[in-house]
C-alpha cells in the first residue's frame, strides 16, 4: 500500500510489535541487514520497516539518508527474497522517511537468508527456534516426501542423478565442499537421507527405474505430443518412471522440438514470439511433481498440441485454495521435493511458481493460465500459447528494462487489464494507482486506466491497427513461416481474405520498399521471400 503521513503519526504513537519495526537509520543502514528484517517480519506474518524513526517512545521523526536510489533497493529486496516488498518515501517535515512494507511469507514456508531462518527477539534478530518451524513447517500437514521408505537403501538411487544433483547444488550455493562429501554425506545434508533410512522425495528424485517401480511406480511423468484433439494413440508418447533430475531438462527439450515461432510487428520491425515458454512449461512442470498427491496411484501427464499446452497431476487443489486465490496462497504439499529444487538452483525460492507463469503468459501476449478443470481428484492446468495481445506485447516491450525488473505479476496483471480496455478489478486497483504515479498509466476523461502516451506509437493509437498494417503482419508472419521456398501471390491471398488482389499488391510493394521483403521471379513465377533483397 501507499504509505501517507497519516499512517505514520499512528504507527508513532503505537506500541512497536510483531509487525512494526523502527530504526533510525539517520546517515545508513546496511542492506544486508535489511534483508534480514524483512525476512523476520514475512516469518511473522508480515509488516513494516520503518526508517528514520527513533526505535523508543515517544518515537520522533529524525530523517534517513538511507538508500537514496529506493527503486534499487526495492530490486534488490525483491531478488534476494522473491518477496513483492514495496517501498515508500514519505517527505515528513522534521526528514524523509523510508518504509518498506513486506507480506507474509507463504503457508509452510519460512523465508531463509544466509542459511538461517530469523525472528526478531527485542531488538535483535535471531534464527527461528526449532519448535516455530515446526509449526510453521506443519501448516501444510504431514509432508509425504519427508517420510521413509522402508526396503529402499542407497543402491536404489541412480549414481548419476545424484551426480546431477550436486552439481546443480554446488553452483546454486557456491560450496565448493559439497564436492567432497560423500554420498551418503550430501544426502544427509539435504535431508533426503535420515539415519531411519531412504526417503519418499529422494527416491522421486534420485531413484532408478527398478526402485521406482517397486516402491512408487506412480511416480512418473508420460508426455504425449498430439497433433489433435481426436481420440486415439499419440504422435509420440514417452514414458518417465526415474528419478527427476535424470529426465528434467529432457521434458523440456521434447516440447521444444515443436515450439514454434509466432511473429508480431512493431513499426517496420517483426518480432518473433515461442508458442511455448520454457520458464512457464518447466514451472509448470516442477510445480506438477512438487505439488502432487503420491498417495494417488495417478501419474502426471504432459499433453502438447501445436498452440496449447495440458498438465494434469493427481490430488487435488488442498483445502483452502482455489484457482483464484492460487496466485497469493500456495500450499506445498511435499515440502522435501519443494526444498530440494530450491536448493538446486531450478527454482528461486520454494513455494512460488504460479506467480512466474503468470508474468510469462502476460509478457508473450497470451492468454493466462487455465485451472478451471481442477477438481478434488487432480489439478489441471491449460497453457495457452496463441499470441492473441500483441498490443499488450508490444507495450511492455518498450517500457524500460529497469523499470520492469521490480514489478510482480499483480503489476503485470494491472499492466494488461489496461492495455486490453479492459476494467480494472478491484483487488488491483492500489497497483494501478501504483503504476500511475509511476509514469506507466494514465487516466482517461472516464476514468479508465490506459497506457501512458510514452508507450504508444507515433500516431498515439494504441489498441487499433488499421487494415492495411494488420494485413502487412500477416503477409510477414506468412513470409516468415516459409521463408525457404517463399509464397506466391495465389498463396500469399487466402491469409487477407478481406483485401484485394490490386491491394495486395500495394501492401507487398510497401514492405519491400522498407527492405521487409523482396520478390524474385516475374509475372506469374513470382514469389516473395522476407527481408531485404540479396
Amino acid at each position: 500500500m501507499s504509505v501517507t503521513t497519516q499512517q505514520l503519526q499512528q504507527w508513532l504513537n503505537a506500541k512497536e510489535n510483531e509487525h512494526l519495526e523502527f530504526k533510525e537509520a539517520k546517515n545508513n543502514f546496511h542492506f544486508e541487514k535489511l534483508v534480514k528484517y524483512c525476512a523476520a517480519l514475512a516469518n511473522e506474518g508480515g509488516g513494516h520497516m520503518v526508517l528514520g524513526v527513533t526505535d523508543k517512545r515517544p518515537r520522533r521523526v529524525v530523517g534517513s539518508v538511507a538508500f537514496d536510489e529506493l527503486e534499487r533497493t526495492k530490486a534488490g529486496l525483491i531478488d534476494k527474497l522473491r518477496l513483492r516488498i514495496d517501498a515508500d518515501e514519505i517527505a515528513h517535515p522534521n526528514g524523509r522517511v523510508l518504509v518498506f512494507s513486506v507480506p507474509p511469507r507463504p503457508i509452510g514456508f519460512p523465508i531463509a537468508v544466509d542459511g538461517a531462518y530469523w525472528m526478531r527477539a527485542g531488538e535483535e534478530l535471531v534464527p527461528m527456534t526449532p519448535d516455530m518451524l515446526r509449526r510453521i513447517f506443519d501448516e501444510s500437514g504431514p509432508d509425504y516426501s519427508a517420510e521413509i521408505c522402508p526396503k529402499a537403501t542407497m543402491a536404489d538411487l541412480d549414481t548419476a542423478a545424484i551426480a546431477a544433483f550436486r552439481r546443480r547444488w554446488v553452483e546454486r550455493s557456491q560450496n565448493k565442499a559439497l564436492a567432497k562429501r560423500t554420498p551418503e554425506r550430501l544426502l544427509q545434508d539435504a535431508e533426503l537421507l535420515a539415519p531411519a533410512g531412504i526417503t519418499y522425495a529422494a527416491l522421486i528424485l534420485l531413484g532408478t527405474r527398478a526402485a521406482l517401480g517397486r516402491f512408487l511406480a506412480q511416480a512418473e511423468v508420460i508426455f504425449e505430443y498430439r497433433s489433435n484433439k481426436r481420440p486415439g494413440p499419440a504422435n509420440q508418447r514417452e514414458e518417465f518412471r526415474q528419478g527427476f533430475l535424470l529426465f528434467y531438462d529432457k521434458i523440456w527439450e521434447l516440447v521444444n522440438l515443436r515450439n514454434d515461432q509466432q511473429h508480431y510487428q512493431d513499426g517496420l520491425v517483426m518480432h518473433a514470439v515461442p508458442t511455448f515458454s520454457e520458464q512457464a512449461v518447466r514451472e509448470a512442470l516442477l510445480n506438477a511433481v512438487s505439488h502432487r498427491d503420491y498417495r494417488h496411484p495417478g501419474s502426471v501427464f504432459i499433453r502438447q498440441f501445436p498452440r496449447h499446452i495440458e498438465i494434469d497431476s493427481p490430488g487435488g487443489l488442498p483445502a483452502g485454495i482455489t484457482p483464484e486465490i492460487m496466485l497469493d496462497r500456495q500450499f506445498p504439499r511435499n515440502r522435501r521435493i519443494a526444498e530440494t529444487f530450491y536448493r538446486c538452483g531450478i527454482v528461486e525460492r520454494a513455494g512460488q511458481g504460479v506467480d512466474r507463469i503468470v508474468e510469462e503468459c502476460i509478457n508473450h501476449g497470451q492468454s493466462l493460465p487455465d485451472y478451471a478443470k481442477s477438481d478434488a481428484y487432480q489439478v489441471s492446468l491449460i497453457l495457452d500459447g496463441e499470441l492473441r495481445d500483441a498490443s499488450l506485447v508490444r507495450f511492455l516491450s518498450r517500457i524500460d528494462p529497469q523499470v520492469m525488473a521490480p514489478l510482480d505479476a499483480h503489476d503485470l496483471l494491472a499492466l494488461r487489464a489496461a492495455a486490453l480496455g479492459k476494467h480494472m478489478p478491484k483487488d488491483l486497483q492500489q497497483r494501478a494507482a501504483q503504476l500511475l504515479a509511476a509514469g506507466l498509466l494514465e487516466r482517461t476523461r472516464g476514468g479508465k486506466y490506459m497506457p501512458a502516451r510514452a508507450f504508444l506509437d507515433g500516431t498515439g493509437a494504441f489498441h487499433e491497427e488499421r487494415p492495411r498494417d494488420m494485413a502487412a503482419k500477416k503477409l510477414l508472419a506468412f513470409l516468415h513461416e516459409h521463408a525457404a521456398q517463399g509464397c506466391s501471390m495465389e498463396e500469399l491471398m487466402p491469409e487477407v481474405p478481406e483485401l484485394s488482389r490490386s491491394t495486395i499488391k500495394r501492401v507487398l510493394a510497401d514492405l519491400r520498399d522498407h527492405g521487409k521483403a523482396h520478390s524474385a521471379g516475374a509475372h506469374s513465377q513470382t514469389r516473395w521471400f522476407p527481408g531485404p533483397a540479396p
